[in-house]
């Protein structure tokens, strides 16, 4: 799932002349933090040349999670074709590029996040998006929120695990009350994220939200660490990257988990692929989550028909029918 071509060659324009070495140290920092999940009151983003970083070795990877997260989203809710956003945590831009390609409607964006510098380069970029018509703020995201209006859509993506633990609940209510329609939060594919995802989930479900995706059900997850619920997105590298991260392989696995919470009942409640279903032959064994809030392996054969054929095109977050 690549980058949209503008946005694409407007980051290679923003790279430009930078040397390798200096993109390379500056990405060792960020991801060092990220990996970390480091709460030390500085922004990781908190200067050009860490924005530069990011865009180089962090936003094609961003962009696929999300991406996927909100076509999920979007599978789950058909009718739904928000002309609002709000991205809280916006960083450089990566959502708002996501939901502008998922879905077409979109006409306004408000993006808020701390960083200056994240912000500046977002709004340079988003100047090649003309679509939506974007409104940058200055905020945080755990402090800054009273004033807004609701919007159709609001996002919020690789934040909550930059927020301490005791701000999470309140911001996981703020962000709600200014739902129109549609909350989706994505995080690192990690322990850690997942039990935030959980954590957000187990409160918007009590304060009246219904889950869409991933979860085919309002039911408590079904899932017991050392197990967590996750997805992947294969990403290309470019050369930058490869320089800046070291690496040989020209690709890497973006892992990561969301919640899609609207106000409406979704239209269906589909079990969904919960790891990289297993072929063999004449056979495919799947593991499931399903709408009666149980997971589940199951092996499907030529004998099933239908749902063999549907679990051979399956992949790992597919909705499954069968």
């Amino acid at each position: 799932m690549e980058l949209p071509a503008p946005l694409r060659q407007a980051i290679d324009a923003m790279l430009h002349g930078i040397p390798a070495s200096e993109i390379a140290r500056a990405a060792t920092v960020l991801s060092e933090r990220y990996r970390a999940e480091v709460r030390d009151g500085r922004l990781h983003m908190n200067a050009d040349l860490a924005v530069t970083a990011y865009l180089a070795t962090r936003m094609p990877a961003t962009f696929a999670a999300v991406r996927a997260s909100l076509n999920a989203a979007a599978a789950a809710m058909p009718d739904f074709a928000p002309k609002t956003m709000l991205d809280v945590g916006c960083g450089p831009g990566t959502v708002l590029w996501a939901a502008a390609s998922v879905w077409p409607e979109l006409e306004t964006a408000t993006l808020l996040d701390a960083s200056e510098p994240a912000r500046r380069a977002g709004r340079a970029l988003s100047d090649n998006l003309r679509q939506v018509t974007t409104t940058w703020i200055a905020g945080d995201a755990t402090l800054d929120l009273r004033g807004q209006t609701s919007h159709e859509l609001v996002t919020c993506a690789y934040v909550l695990d930059e927020v301490a633990p005791a701000s999470l609940e309140g911001l996981v209510d703020s962000l709600w009350a200014l739902t129109g329609e549609m909350l989706v939060i994505v995080e690192p594919g990690t322990p850690a994220g997942w039990r935030r995802v959980l954590d957000a989930r187990e409160r918007l479900i009590g304060i009246g939200a219904h889950v869409a995706a991933p979860c085919p059900h309002q039911a408590p997850c079904p899932l017991a660490a050392p197990d967590w619920c996750h997805f992947a997105r294969r990403v290309a590298r470019s050369r930058i990257h490869r320089i800046a991260k070291g690496a040989d392989v020209p690709w890497e696995d973006e892992k990561f988990i969301y919640l899609a919470a609207t106000r409406n009942v979704p239209a269906d409640r589909e079990a969904r692929v919960l790891a990289p279903p297993r072929h063999g032959s004449g056979k495919v064994q799947l593991k499931i989550c399903q709408p009666d809030g149980t997971a589940v392996e199951r092996l499907l054969t030529k004998r099933d028909g239908a749902s063999f054929k549907e679990a051979r095109r399956a992949d790992w977050g597919d909705r499954f029918a069968g």
